[in-house]
């Protein structure tokens, strides 16, 4: 698609409004300045950044004086992007504190932006719960793209299956033959249900004591499991779209929520469709898990895996060593990388 020629007027109101948004950025990161060096700010102390509103976070104190207590702060300039999960040095003020230093990332989960701009979603996570549903249909391609991003970070992914309350004798078939193959390569598939309350303690269970994320298209009920996992929390929930059985944005920013028995669970905003926009061909090929013994070993170094002699995931094709659903799946990606 190309780009929209501006009139001038257009122009001119655009460099104007970034005029004066830059103008109360600097104004406000002044003000930070001068309260830090007028010491209007409490002391040094390490917090956690449990969610995130444009030019201010919520952080939620980590010292045992004011442990779990949550403050509003800003941000102070040229600290980069802070996303929920991160560990930061932040001072106290009234009525708002300030965030001085973000902390190391053990790992971040990102995802490209529609101008392809890399960006981080969520810090120092354990786990990703793909989360999949009867309703919206779940694809494998869309399960595949997740696996590969949470791959491409070296983050654990598992794929649950929730609302299995609505699987039935019509849908049934094609939900276990699309989930059948993740267990043969190594994946947790776990099932749950909202309703009959089937399979949460398992995921109770599993997810005690991680960080963890939970992805999927909208409408799959991420904001229902959470509300179930955690009572009293009550996040909003959106119904199905009647018209195309798909979800509603109900989530707007990514918000930590801790469990009475250990661990973290990060809501992120509903995704239809993860980018993989800033991936190679070489990076999505190396997060199908199951092909990495084979890549490398092609007789052509710039082998496509399409129909090359000597192509070793070919080869192990037809030996049943790897699942013909899976490789059309990295193709299908491939090539819409290159379309780009």
């Amino acid at each position: 698609m190309s780009k929209r020629k501006l009139t001038r007027r257009q122009a001119w109101q655009i460099e104007k409004v970034q005029a004066e948004r830059s103008k109360r950025a600097s104004a406000r990161n002044d003000r930070v300045d001068q309260q830090i060096s007028e010491g209007q700010l409490g002391h040094e102390q390490q917090g956690l950044v449990i969610a995130h509103y444009g030019n201010q976070v919520d952080v939620e104190c980590r010292q045992p004086t004011g442990l779990g207590v949550i403050h509003r702060c800003h941000i102070r300039a040229n600290l980069g992007t802070l996303v929920t999960g991160d560990q930061v040095i932040w001072r106290e003020g009234k009525p708002t504190g300030v965030v001085v230093a973000g902390l190391d990332r053990r790992s971040e989960l990102s995802r490209p932006d529609m101008t392809g701009k890399l960006r981080p979603i969520a810090a120092n996570i354990d786990c990703v719960v793909i989360v999949v549903a009867a309703l919206p249909e779940p694809h494998a391609n869309l399960i595949d793209r997740y696996l590969v991003a949470a791959e491409s970070v070296d983050i654990e992914p598992i794929i649950l299956l929730n609302k299995e309350d609505i699987v039935d004798e019509q849908n049934r078939e094609s939900i276990e033959e699309l989930l059948s193959i993740y267990p043969q390569i190594g994946y947790r598939v776990l099932r749950a249900s909202t309703v009959s309350l089937d399979g949460l303690q398992p995921l109770r269970s599993f997810l005690k004591d991680k960080t963890s994320v939970f992805v999927g298209q909208s409408g799959v009920g991420k904001s229902s499991l959470i509300n179930a996992l955690l009572p009293g929390v009550d996040i909003k929930v959106g119904e199905l779209s009647k018209a195309h059985a798909t979800g509603t944005h109900t989530t707007t920013t990514a918000k930590l929520f801790h469990f009475p028995v250990g661990g973290d669970l990060v809501d992120s905003p509903g995704i239809r469709e993860f980018g993989l926009w800033h991936m190679a061909r070489e990076q999505v090929l190396d997060g199908f898990v199951e092909f990495r013994p084979f890549i490398g070993q092609c007789k052509f170094r710039n082998c496509k895996h399409i129909q090359e002699p000597g192509c070793q995931l070919l080869a192990a094709l037809e030996r049943g060593a790897i699942s013909p659903r899976r490789l059309r799946s990295f193709e299908s990606i491939a090539q819409s990388l290159e379309q780009l």
